[in-house]
């Protein structure tokens, strides 16, 4: 995985940036990475344009905290890195994306395995285009629910990222 952010360069128009890897490929490399892996948080689907991804986080003996419990931070952290990876494919290779900074609402101890779900619409897209084509940067906020095997609310992530336009003149 790259760093937190996209810098790649581009004088053409915005298009929708090509993927890195295929899903499949994406969500076999990001399984593996310590960050997550060692966390216990799998990538349990990536639709082939990364517009939706889904993630579980078993209880397991080693991400339990000390009551018995979702460890908290393997909770927020299963919500880090998705819609930002999710926003660079989306918004090509023309756009600053990085995650900027998040909030996590711990509501019910998680006491089963839980799961978050990530879905990116065209109509948030058209709303981040919209608010950045003259160059300003635009900081979108994304809600994340956490929920356990019952369905039942665990937690909510706010989290925010960093959009800008890059700018078009090219480098002399």
């Amino acid at each position: 995985m790259q760093g937190r952010g996209c810098s790649h360069h581009s004088s053409q128009t915005s298009e929708k940036m090509k993927p890195i890897m295929k899903a499949k490929n994406f969500k076999r490399l990001v399984n593996l990475w310590p960050p997550l892996w060692f966390a216990g948080i799998k990538a349990t689907r990536v639709t082939d344009d990364y517009r939706e991804i889904d993630v579980t986080l078993k209880l397991r003996w080693y991400n339990k905290n000390y009551v018995g419990v979702q460890y908290g931070g393997s909770l927020f952290s299963m919500t880090d890195p998705w819609y930002m990876v999710m926003l660079m494919t989306a918004m090509g290779k023309d756009y600053y994306v990085w995650d900027k900074t998040a909030e996590i609402d711990y509501l019910k101890p998680g006491k089963t395995h839980v799961s978050a779900k990530f879905v990116l619409t065209q109509e948030k897209i058209d709303e981040i285009k919209s608010r950045t084509a003259a160059g300003e940067k635009y900081l979108p906020e994304f809600l994340i629910d956490i929920r356990d095997e019952n369905n039942e609310l665990i937690a909510r992530v706010k989290r925010i990222l960093y959009v800008k336009l890059k700018n078009k003149t090219p480098a002399p």
